[in-house]
């Protein structure tokens, strides 16, 4: 375990470490993302001081991952090209020492991803699973928690179902909703920000994944993963509330949430973020 940052001040002091490391090294995130939210991704990493690439083809994947300083792959609109992109990408990141951000869209209601979870992490690594609470119950084995790609919000049980999927598969997993869950199987982490209106756009979860990979880029390989995961979904979750103080609709909230963003540095989450931690 971290003792460094297994209380709640020690991780929001690291959490805002790397928001402010991302910003100051722009570290190049490379992305397998979904068609629905490839350029929100793309847009709030830059927001975020970030570089973005979104590398989907499988003949590219191995080589370009290397180069990247993390990688995100997000399991939406699978398609079979980007299940084969996805495993060259996990692959490359393995052996470059690159940590990796997963993140299993839909995967409580498409039982194949579990199986391509399992090869990813058979063949290359998983440093970050980040899903939305209904996502990481399924992982976990329980069914009924999802609608299609989307969550039925705060769900009983999930905090044991992210310990018992962080785990599994030997990595940190952040399960997102009301409250968010963020664990690593030694440390367990509440987080208390957020937004309504962040369930009323597309792609917030997605968003927040690429935000992870950017942060995870700032820990690198062997780093604290749970502190990259409390930095990015806190900087989302901060960014949201500011945005909503600006907008009440869906349409201008989007737009707001972007540039709010980019507001976000490592003194925001130790002024805003709400945050509670403890050890299991």
């Amino acid at each position: 375990m971290n003792e460094r940052h297994s209380n709640a001040g020690a991780l929001l002091r690291e959490a805002a470490r790397l928001a402010d490391a991302v910003q100051e090294t722009s570290p190049l995130v490379d992305c397998l993302t979904n068609f629905v939210t490839v350029n929100d991704c793309a847009n709030v990493l830059l927001a975020f001081g970030a570089s973005p690439a979104m590398c989907d083809a499988q003949d590219e994947a191995f080589d370009f991952v290397q180069l990247a300083g993390a990688a995100y792959i997000n399991f939406g609109t699978y398609i079979k090209e980007h299940e084969m992109a996805g495993y060259q990408m996990a692959l490359g990141a393995k052996l470059a020492g690159k940590p990796v951000v997963v993140d299993p869209v839909g995967c409580g209601a498409i039982p194949h991803l579990f199986g391509v979870l399992a090869r990813i992490c058979r063949t290359g690594r998983v440093d970050l699973i980040k899903g939305n609470m209904g996502e990481v119950m399924a992982l976990a084995g329980h069914a009924g928690a999802t609608k299609g790609v989307d969550s039925d919000g705060d769900i009983a049980g999930v905090e044991e179902a992210a310990v018992a999927v962080a785990r599994k598969y030997g990595c940190t997993v952040a399960a997102t909703g009301k409250a968010d869950v963020i664990t690593d199987g030694t440390r367990l982490a509440r987080l208390h920000n957020g937004t309504e209106l962040l369930t009323k756009i597309t792609g917030a979860g997605c968003m927040a994944g690429a935000l992870c990979g950017a942060t995870a880029a700032a820990a690198g390989a062997g780093g604290d993963m749970l502190a990259a995961a409390v930095a990015a979904i806190t900087a989302m979750s901060l960014a949201g509330e500011r945005a909503a103080k600006q907008a009440r609709l869906p349409g201008s909230f989007r737009v707001a949430l972007v540039d709010c963003v980019a507001e976000i540095t490592g003194s925001a989450l130790l002024a805003e973020g709400m945050i509670e931690c403890r050890c299991l």
